[in-house]
């Protein structure tokens, strides 16, 4: 059995050495440095992150609360009016002081109390208070709408005040959120609060705002369009002003 194992290793000793002195003279440079497998579903490629040094988180880094009610000596129960939600904003309104992000009205309409409730709540407890600030830009609940009770007969002079409002403009901020975080991270919360909006509102941020108005800057100057609505409403073509709102005469159709 001994014999029979030495000559099968001498064998196998021979057709290696006889492969070996074969292949010597065909090596390449794959064979004497293999290549390296890198798996490439790992890799990822982040880009560089914002530098936030610069901003700055106020003490009252938080929503305060508004009241309900506002503390006046004498409730007056004005007119049921919506002048107040006709028109643009005022031009500061418009803005975002902290050059971040914020939420921005598409449409007008009236904010309840609860609804300040809301956005307090929602944001104080998901924001990170060493890195995040938050600032209401809208004033508290201060016009008074009346209601009357249910089965009451018409008449009897205008109802008793029921609850408070804030009349909202179109194109106005809410709410406006900062600090050393990137929009990504505060789309969630910001775009939760706007679905929840009495009226139409959607998550803004400095360059969305910067980029919205180059847009507008750029349709301006390239229109090829010879009769817009404002040189028709203008130079009364055809009879329209008699026809039109004359809030379409003061905006051109822009606002309501």
């Amino acid at each position: 059995m001994s014999l029979f194992l030495q000559r099968v290793g001498n064998h196998v000793g021979l057709r290696t050495s006889r492969l070996c002195l074969i292949q010597s003279h065909h090596i390449t440079a794959r064979q004497v440095c293999p290549p390296v497998c890198v798996l490439s579903a790992g890799l990822k490629n982040f880009p560089i992150p914002r530098n936030y040094d610069h901003v700055e988180i106020p003490e009252q880094s938080k929503l305060k609360f508004y009241q309900r009610t506002p503390d006046l000596v004498k409730h007056v129960r004005e007119p049921r009016g919506i002048k107040m939600l006709r028109g643009p904003a005022d031009p500061e309104q418009t803005v975002l002081i902290g050059k971040q992000y914020g939420i921005k009205a598409l449409s007008p309409g009236l904010m309840r109390w609860g609804h300040f409730e809301m956005i307090r709540l929602t944001i104080n407890r998901r924001m990170d208070t060493k890195t995040m600030w938050a600032k209401w830009r809208i004033e508290a609940p201060y016009k008074p709408l009346t209601k009357k009770g249910q089965g009451h007969r018409m008449g009897g002079g205008k109802g008793a005040i029921d609850h408070y409002v804030t009349p909202i403009k179109q194109d106005r901020i809410i709410v406006e959120m900062g600090g050393k975080m990137d929009f990504e991270v505060v789309y969630p919360m910001l775009r939760e609060i706007a679905q929840k909006l009495p009226f139409q509102a959607k998550v803004v941020s400095q360059e969305m705002l910067d980029e919205e108005e180059k847009e507008e800057t750029w349709r301006q100057e390239n229109n090829q369009n010879e009769f817009t609505f404002e040189d028709v409403v203008k130079k009364n073509m055809m009879g329209c002003c008699q026809y039109i709102s004359k809030y379409d005469r003061e905006w051109f159709g822009k606002y309501k």
